[in-house]
């Protein structure tokens, strides 16, 4: 099925904040759960060093994203460094949690909304961005969102009431999963627009494929400034 580009619900402005954050939630809980970006550390770890940054700075970083797990992963590959999260619609609760978690010390939440499109140049860093992590088993998304909800943190009542009384975070998380994979490049098109960069022949350009835990392989593109 060829690639649609397709609106996927949380980036809507005008869609309700409640039902995004519960959303966003628990996409997080399952990223943390299934720990599916730790075959990644290795070029991860490569490329910071490469580019000699002293901060990473996540984009649309939703709920939080992967970092409860790869912050000590990847400071147990020799690199401790701050990490900056940021999002187009920032998660308060999220940010609330991150901050009272000892093992997220040295991550913090932007307040404000960032828009992956037009980073401000005011904040520098080591950019990465982490997508596709709910693709697996979209059909069966809604109902592992019913069995799990109660166990996204932080709790907030509101979640329950938008996803068992309403159930709108069930449907936003298949449509968005759906939409999302439609969406998604594969090796051959990320080489198409690395091709197609302006100034690209001053990076190194690092893509392809890794295997991962699921079904699933990790498809990473990773771009750092030539010496």
């Amino acid at each position: 099925m060829p690639r649609l580009h397709l609106v996927e619900l949380e980036d809507l402005p005008w869609f309700p904040a409640p039902v995004r954050d519960a959303g966003t939630g628990y996409l997080q809980f399952m990223i943390h759960a299934g720990d599916a970006y730790a075959p990644a550390i290795p070029l991860l770890a490569q490329a910071v060093r490469r580019s000699g940054a002293t901060r990473l700075v996540d984009l649309c970083s939703g709920g939080g994203g992967p970092w409860r797990r790869l912050k000590g992963e990847l400071a147990a590959a020799g690199l401790d460094l701050p990490i900056l999260l940021t999002d187009k619609f920032p998660n308060p609760g999220a940010a609330d949690a991150i901050h009272g978690n000892r093992a997220m010390d040295g991550v913090t939440f932007h307040p404000t909304p960032v828009d992956a499109r037009h980073v401000p140049a005011t904040i520098g860093g080591f950019r990465t961005m982490f997508t596709a992590f709910h693709h697996f088993r979209m059909l069966l998304a809604p109902f592992i969102v019913l069995l799990l909800m109660p166990w996204v943190r932080p709790f907030r009542l509101s979640n329950l009431l938008v996803t068992y009384l309403i159930p709108l975070v069930p449907l936003m998380i298949l449509w968005d999963g759906i939409v999302s994979a439609l969406r998604t490049y594969d090796v051959r098109e990320l080489q198409s627009l690395v091709d197609a960069v302006k100034g690209g022949e001053r990076f190194h350009w690092d893509l392809g494929e890794l295997p991962a835990k699921g079904p699933i392989p990790i498809t990473y593109l990773i771009g750092t400034p030539r010496t």
